[in-house]
């Protein structure tokens, strides 16, 4: 007999062999027609494998996230076997599940597909789906595998980097696959399928290699799953924050500038310092002291911090002096900077916490097909700020930054989000700085912060940062999708690297507690973000113009001035559209750009001294006639809902 964990902590002991789908028809059989995937002791499993030590099990549906890797991993073989009998002679590569379906990289040789490919690919794949062909693993030896794939040097590659006794091979139907594991059960659980686009990629993603195909797909267990995941899709091209950026004239980009350099634009720019006043304002009550540091640093301050090693190579190129010997390189991160202006002068434990916060912008190369709009640039500003204190206030430190953190999220109507602790990867040490000692007491006190703080969270095992862990926040945004935002890092390394002491009370010196924390991020990936959740209607106290007057003709252009004075007076961001347009292409124009009120003034208003107000969205609704005074009372009334006083 072998004892069986399951998650919720119970035991249960079963004969030896038993496979994980046996175990789940012991619990229901509900559950058994719903699992498609299973780990045991970690270890990613088919639901068929046999047990026959003791450990703990996961069963996994299509729910879960491990469930999901199973369902499109296991569709990706279907797809290549497609591939294969559609382009007799292609070579086949790898083809992982990703976070929304899978890929397969695949050398087509001379054969080219296109789009109109794609049907044909996607009816062969739900015929071999509906022939519910099981997903077997059988071992081959190193040499089999070599023989096998021969006339496939991208497969030798893999098997060449592979231990004798550790190759497997994945089955169904006439078709099998270099393969580690990891399927559902049968292929007749795919019930929808389809081919997402074509791609370029390298092989093993360098540029020295050769350009393969990458055909990208996407799978469900319901038709109405993907019919509902096209939808969501469409009105994400709708929400997109490149497109967006451009009708709000928000932000702009030039090739004479450089690609990922974006360019803020008056209303961008306002829309950014506005941001930035609000955490600063809450910053200041927290007690954060602002600091500004150069774009660029001397090279051996990114050795001193480790940067330089980690990062150098993916870095721009050093910036050479006329001096000999001097070199610099602009700035990636804040971090070492904020540690030389504590450094600056000694301190006494009297004197910490010291918050010091800065809007740095900072550069890190990207390679060109990586840059996406303002979500990944070449040069962006960080919302950073680096805490030092003693390891007697870490914990209160680390708790407040988290309630600023949320102040941030609730201003801005994000809702919906998981903390995600970011933790070392056990095997892996070797790609981290410090001592076991600190990164234990680092990770301890995020834990520890995260649990009292009733947080939602999720651990995730090589995540962290090289020099600590992290406390990341995934946030969810209207369309169900995962951003990582606010991230708070405790760090012991660089304190140590830097040599920053303070004195103690025993008159001793000692070494402070570094905590990092960014709650936007960088504002570039906040601001897309924030666009594409919001589709632009950013909350009424972010908006660039809170509202535009529309005179009914020029002859009550005088009244609409008055109206604006008014706004202005109190500190209502509003402007006029006295342009030789229909009051009918004024409001289409005014809806285009997302102004949430919309203020007519004609003959009426201006003899009773009133506006009439349209809400954006509100087509058919009708307007409401009111005073100046009492718009001004439902503007601050909104307001007020949404962008609470920061409490300290």
């Amino acid at each position: 007999m072998i004892k069986i964990t399951l998650p919720d902590g119970s035991v249960k002991e079963f004969e030896s062999g038993i496979c994980p789908m046996d175990v789940a028809k012991s619990i229901s059989e509900g559950l058994a027609r719903n699992v498609i995937s299973a780990s045991f002791n970690g270890v990613t499993i088919e639901t068929s494998t046999n047990l026959n030590v003791n450990g703990s099990l996961i069963l996994y549906t299509w729910n879960d996230k491990e469930g999901k890797k199973a369902f499109w991993h296991s569709t990706s073989h279907i797809m290549a076997q497609a591939l294969g009998e559609i382009y007799p002679g292609i070579k086949l590569t790898l083809g992982p599940a990703i976070e929304n379906g899978f890929y397969y990289d695949v050398d087509f040789g001379d054969q080219r597909i296109t789009d109109a490919d794609f049907k044909k690919i996607e009816d062969r794949v739900l015929e071999i789906s509906r022939e519910k062909h099981h997903f077997t693993m059988r071992s081959v030896s190193k040499v089999e595998a070599l023989e096998v794939y021969k006339d496939n040097e991208y497969k030798t590659e893999l098997i060449s980097n592979l231990e004798d006794g550790t190759i497997t091979f994945c089955d169904h139907a006439n078709f099998f696959d270099l393969c580690r594991g990891g399927h559902i059960p049968h292929t007749g659980i795919i019930k929808a399928f389809k081919v997402m686009s074509v791609a370029g990629a390298y092989w093993r993603g360098d540029e020295k290699n050769k350009q393969l195909t990458r055909v990208y797909g996407i799978s469900f267990p319901k038709q109405k799953d993907l019919t509902d995941y096209l939808e969501l899709l469409e009105e994400a091209k709708r929400r997109d924050h490149r497109k967006l950026g451009k009708e709000l004239e928000l932000f702009t980009f030039s090739q004479r500038v450089g690609q990922g350099l974006p360019l803020w634009l008056p209303k961008g720019a306002a829309l950014r310092d506005r941001l930035e006043q609000f955490l600063k304002k809450a910053q200041k009550k927290a007690g954060y002291e602002q600091v500004i540091t150069p774009h660029i640093g001397q090279k051996e301050l990114y050795e001193t911090s480790g940067h330089y090693a980690k990062y150098g190579a993916d870095s721009f190129q050093p910036i050479y002096t006329p001096t000999e010997g001097e070199v610099f390189l602009l700035k990636p991160m804040n971090c070492p900077h904020h540690c030389e202006i504590y450094n600056a002068k000694p301190w006494s434990y009297k004197d910490l916490p010291k918050r010091y916060a800065e809007f740095g912008t900072v550069y890190r190369y990207e390679q060109s097909g990586e840059l996406h709009g303002l979500t990944r640039v070449r040069g962006f500003t960080q919302d950073d700020a680096h805490i030092f204190c003693t390891p007697d206030q870490l914990d209160i430190e680390f708790k407040k930054v988290i309630d600023l953190v949320l102040y941030v999220f609730g201003s801005l109507g994000f809702e919906n989000f998981v903390a995600q602790i970011s933790l070392r990867d056990k095997e892996n040490k070797e790609k981290y700085i410090g001592s076991d000692e600190n990164w234990e007491k680092a990770e301890s006190a995020i834990i520890n912060a995260a649990r009292d703080k009733n947080l939602n969270t999720v651990v995730e095992y090589g995540e962290a940062a090289f020099y600590g862990p992290k406390l990341d926040f995934m946030v969810k945004d209207a369309l169900g999708r995962s951003w990582q935002l606010g991230t708070i890092q405790v760090d012991y390394n660089l304190p140590e690297r830097f040599e920053l002491t303070y004195k103690g009370a025993d008159d001793k010196l000692h070494r402070p507690v570094m905590i990092h924390r960014a709650p936007f991020g960088s504002m570039e990936r906040f601001i897309a973000i924030l666009l594409e959740h919001t589709a632009g209607n950013f909350p009424l106290w972010l908006m660039p113009e809170q509202a535009i007057i529309l005179s009914l003709s020029e002859k009550y252009e005088n009244y609409a001035k008055k109206v604006l004075e008014l706004l202005e007076n109190h500190e209502i961001r509003a402007l006029i559209d006295n342009r030789n347009e229909t009051i009918g292409k004024k409001i289409r124009d005014a809806e285009m750009q997302k102004l949430p009120f919309m203020l007519i003034v004609g003959e009426e208003e201006e003899k009773s001294g009133t506006i009439s107000v349209r809400r954006h969205g509100q087509e058919g609704k009708g307007n409401i006639t009111i005073t100046v005074e009492q718009f001004v009372s439902i503007v601050n009334e909104e307001i007020k809902k949404t962008l609470k006083t920061f409490e300290v």
